[in-house]
């Protein structure tokens, strides 16, 4: 069967993503000439019999009412520019994913090849210089190219065997200097002392030389993304700048210090990691943070609560998670803001918690700035904020998870480095999460999608420092997102029948195979030949350390493996055993019958060589915010016109409005309220997500506030505002006019003192 070529087109009117093209090439390069804008998907197809093409063709591919169709060739565009862009060979395409999938649905055989572009027709006068700075602005070389206008005889991807993995012969023997050159030839993460450190333990303890497998996962391992090693470096002096809030900074530091000594943790280091989780260490230990939930199995930071459902009270566990993807976002706008929520979804996932609210907070420089502004090395501002915001909705809006809270903070110290957090909350009913220490003999199921290039070196690409080439060298760093996958997954672990076989469950986030797999249990044997891949052609080490989207790693009983695969596939889910639990604490990855990797947990667990340094806390320059005298220069009418220029102070709707803030039933608290429905709300309330057949609401609620826009003033309202509606929606378990005098009671003594 050969290859098949497609065209589609929205009619005029439905051509929205055409019109704001136009609009965008129009006012960023002030073009006279151009009239039109015309936007067409292409699809090329092989594996189609003439039937099934036909059958399918106006059910997967296009739509009679509103889009037109070209079948092979496309038509004379008179006075017109056209180029076509296409993802990078690997890279995840999931428009052309999708099609196939449904077309699979429809036949009910053999799942197509399928591949797409998008074709860019500019009609008018457009010189070769507009022409090329156009296909610039439109094609980000970090995941897509231009494509040619040739079909391809077969879509068939011609992947050479991968060659075995390489051996660094030589290398417990290397001189420091040839050491230094092999860290910046490999482009590893690691310090020059790390890369000691391996050298004198595969000298001292394996007596071999290492494979290139072993130093790129062990650069995983030990890369500030999965280890934190910034927030875990010891701090071995302090010393703090003479100034106004020095006693006040002082005074806290050593009340840190004495904590450490009442806690008997004076034998630690000194970290900001442990600065920072000091506090709630020292009220677990006074008795105050009850519902807090405790486990090895870190997944998230997970409480307890009470839900009242069915007429019965049950023990929940609440789930929070954020996800910061400031550089993927950079390089890639829309896959680094998708991935920055398929990221923080899948870590409460992993805990098997159902997760049904979502937040998003992102700081840019100003989007209107002219292309010539743009820093050099990076994408214009506008491209970035944009297809961040669409990558972010479309990733949540196909998942099915209601984002609650958006806004978007703008500042010129965002133009070097773009903000982009995602944030979500996660619940299930307790009986559901078991968690059991993994023992010698049970197995490791790969649930979830395929292994391809996509996300390769991400965890040690986020950790490097990076250059004004790094926008054309970390493609295959940024992940590609799957929701429809996730989403399967999401029901598959919703099932308490399957939630309550696993033992222990890690997400693919950053390290692929060889820290998802890896972090599970001290001992494991991986058979990296059972990995299921995208496509052929990829070696040991890709298989080992590919951050591919949407796959969990599951530890279940042997006897229970059957059971979870076959669920699995109800779902549509491939599920495959990979590994094996040993009771010799060594991490062991095999591949074409040979081990690759083959290290001692206590090697991989020292993070590599402790990192030490001294701090220095400064003190703030000039006046405080709040202590600025507010000075109107000019009169009220300029204050007032110069207060609307700032885009801090614009509505944000439009962009709340791409993000489904309601599905799944769960929003108490809409997104803009008030008597004109405009009124930006400061926080995100929902109730619990219940399963399936119970009846009542679940009286819980889940609670966010956005400290980006909240004002302690402002936080009174919103408390107001969430506990009205927690009284007026849900049966609280208490007397409703007795909850409102409390409430009232509340708000009078705090105006009665102001420094409460």
């Amino acid at each position: 069967m050969s290859v098949r070529r497609l065209y589609v087109e929205k009619r005029q009117g439905f051509d929205i993503p055409a019109q704001k093209l136009f609009a965008d090439l129009k006012e960023l390069f002030a073009i006279e000439g151009i009239e039109q804008v015309r936007v067409i998907r292409r699809y090329d197809i092989e594996g189609l019999t003439d039937e099934e093409y036909t059958q399918t063709k106006p059910v997967v591919f296009y739509e009679p009412p509103v889009d037109v169709i070209y079948e092979e060739e496309l038509p004379d565009f008179a006075n017109a520019r056209v180029f076509a862009i296409e993802a990078l060979p690997g890279q995840f395409d999931q428009t052309a994913d999708s099609a196939a999938q449904c077309v699979q649905l429809v036949t009910q055989k053999e799942r197509p090849v399928i591949r797409s572009a998008r074709v860019i027709v500019l009609v008018g006068e457009i010189d070769d210089e507009t022409f090329a700075k156009i296909k610039n602005y439109c094609i980000n070389a970090v995941e897509t190219r231009e494509a040619s206008f040739e079909k391809p005889e077969t879509l068939a991807m011609t992947m050479e065997e991968p060659a075995d993995v390489k051996i660094l012969t030589g290398f417990i023997s290397m001189s420091d200097s040839q050491l230094m050159d092999l860290r910046n030839e490999m482009g590893l993460a690691m310090s020059d002392e790390d890369l000691k450190f391996c050298q004198e333990y595969f000298a001292k303890e394996e007596n071999r030389d290492p494979s290139i497998t072993e130093i790129r996962v062990i650069d995983t391992y030990w890369s500030d993304h999965c280890r934190h090693t910034t927030f875990t470096t010891a701090i071995d002096n302090v010393s703090i700048e003479e100034g106004k809030y020095k006693d006040t900074i002082k005074n806290a530091y050593e009340l840190y210090l004495n904590d450490r000594e009442v806690l008997g943790r004076t034998h630690k280091d000194v970290t900001l990691m442990d600065i920072a989780v000091m506090g709630m260490r020292k009220l677990r230990e006074e008795g105050k943070l009850q519902d807090l939930d405790v486990s090895e199995e870190i997944n998230a930071c997970s409480i307890v609560v009470k839900a009242n459902i069915d007429g019965k009270q049950e023990d929940w566990l609440v789930m929070f998670k954020n996800e910061t993807h400031n550089h993927p976002t950079e390089i890639e706008p829309f896959g680094g803001a998708a991935t920055c929520l398929g990221g923080a979804i899948r870590d409460p996932l992993s805990g098997r918690s159902y997760v049904y609210q979502a937040m998003r907070v992102t700081g840019s420089a100003d989007p209107r700035r002219s292309l010539e502004e743009t820093i050099k090395g990076k994408l214009p501002q506008r491209k970035i904020t944009r297809g961040a915001a669409h990558g972010y909705s479309s990733y949540g809006n196909q998942i099915g998870l209601a984002t609650g809270q958006v806004h978007e903070i703008y500042h010129e110290g965002y133009a070097a480095k773009r903000l982009e957090i995602g944030a979500v909350v996660a619940a299930a009913p307790k009986e559901n999460v078991l968690r059991f220490e993994p023992q010698p003999g049970d197995v490791v199921i790969l649930v979830g999608g395929r292994t391809g290039r996509d996300g390769i070196g991400g965890a040690t690409g986020s950790s490097k420092e990076h250059t004004l080439e790094s926008l054309t060298q970390c493609g295959a760093e940024v992940q590609k997102g799957n929701p429809p996958t996730e989403r399967k997954l999401q029901r598959l672990f919703r099932n308490p029948e399957v939630s309550r076989l696993i033992k222990r469950c890690n997400d693919f986030g950053a390290g692929g195979v060889a820290v998802a797999i890896g972090e599970l249990t001290d001992g494991l044997v991986i058979e990296l030949d059972k990995v299921k891949k995208k496509y052929d052609g990829l070696d040991g080490t890709e298989l080992a350390i590919s951050e591919s989207q949407e796959r969990m790693a599951v530890v279940v009983d042997a006897k229970d493996a059957d059971k979870f695969i076959a669920e699995s596939a109800k779902e549509n889910l491939e599920a495959t055993l990979v590994a094996t639990v040993t009771k010799e604490p060594r991490l062991v990855m095999n591949w074409r019958g040979n081990d690759i990797v083959s290290i001692k947990r206590s090697f991989l667990q020292t993070n590599g060589v402790k990192q030490h340094t001294d701090a220095v806390v400064k003190m703030p320059e000039g006046e405080t915010y709040f202590e600025q005298a507010k000075q109107v220069e000019g009169s009220v009418k300029d204050a007032w016109l110069n207060t609307l220029k700032d885009l801090n102070v614009c509505s944000q709707k439009g962009l709340s409005e791409q993000f489904d803030s309601t599905i799944g039933a769960n929003t108490v608290l809409m997104p803009f309220g008030g008597k004109r429905q405009m009124t930006p709300a400061e926080g995100m309330v929902a109730t619990l997500p219940l399963l399936e057949g119970s009846t009542n609401t679940a009286t819980a609620m889940t609670f966010g506030f956005n400290p980006y826009l909240m004002s302690w003033s402002s936080f009174h309202g919103a408390v107001y505002s969430i506990v009205e509606a927690i009284t007026k929606i849900v049966a609280i378990g208490g007397d409703y006019a007795k909850v409102r005098l409390t409430l009232q009671e509340y708000f009078e003594s705090l105006g009665k003192d102001s420094e409460k």
